[in-house]
């Protein structure tokens, strides 16, 4: 089974830049996106063509134009639930969870601390609130979190990490946070196979910071330590265009 997340950073700007041929030509069995940016109302027509192989499950913000995220599934799940089990955290659609014969899979959105941290606060909060809920469901079945979870782990996963530890996506108790989720029982899959550095899923539009590959790993597939035997790959797809951030994709067995 193959699985591609991507941050597209408002569906409909990708839409026309080729995100359907790029989609079709992965051919996964399932496809998570993040920042949508749009409504099933306001979304471009274009996003019909994928509805004739994938079924479409949809979390939107409450506020128009902000977050939310999309899930496709070729398999019909046997459930589907938006949001997690806190309201507090669930009216800026950033979570979608959809239940599989032998695991969950998360498709989330985390939230961005923002520019002078205002935000950091809410993000942890939210990320405590995230890793009670798969270790809920871990106790049911395997668990599957995938998205742009907004930190680069390690200095390894930032091309500048000296000049970027006080900014968001790479403060210390983000790091911190991200390291919460692994002692609990998870695993960053990407690692699993890739042990060097260089390897970044969002780039600035500034600069040239994409051509110079000046750039951060914020994109994620994690799984649950019991699940290892099942994972066949996990990638970072760079040289697909259509956003600020690129594909990642896992494959399990």
């Amino acid at each position: 089974m193959k699985i591609v997340s991507w941050n597209v950073n408002g569906i409909n700007s990708s839409l026309k830049n080729n995100l359907i041929p790029i989609l079709n030509n992965l051919n996964a069995d399932i496809i998570c996106l993040q920042e949508i940016k749009v409504s099933e109302k306001t979304i471009d027509p274009q996003i019909k063509e994928l509805s004739i192989n994938y079924k479409q499950y949809w979390n939107q913000a409450e506020r128009k134009g902000y977050s939310g995220v999309m899930t496709l599934s070729k398999k019909k799940p046997i459930s589907v639930k938006f949001g997690s089990e806190n309201n507090i955290f669930d009216n800026e659609g950033r979570l979608i969870t959809l239940e599989f014969d032998n695991f969950f899979l998360m498709n989330a959105y985390i939230p961005n601390s923002g520019r002078g941290l205002p935000r950091l606060p809410f993000k942890l909060k939210y990320n405590k609130n995230l890793i009670k809920y798969m270790n809920t469901l871990k106790k049911k079945k395997h668990v599957i979190l995938c998205g742009d979870l907004n930190v680069a782990h390690k200095e390894i996963d930032i091309k500048n990490p000296k000049t970027n530890k006080k900014n968001a996506g790479f403060t210390q108790e983000e790091r911190d946070s991200f390291s919460e989720l692994l002692n609990e029982g998870y695993i960053d899959t990407f690692r699993e196979f890739t042990k060097d550095g260089g390897h970044y899923t969002w780039w600035s539009y500034r600069n040239n910071a994409r051509e110079r590959n000046i750039g951060w790993r914020l994109d994620y597939f994690v799984i649950d330590e019991k699940f290892l035997p099942n994972l066949k790959s996990s990638e970072i797809l760079p040289d697909l265009l259509g956003s600020d951030h690129c594909p990642i994709e896992l494959v399990i067995k």
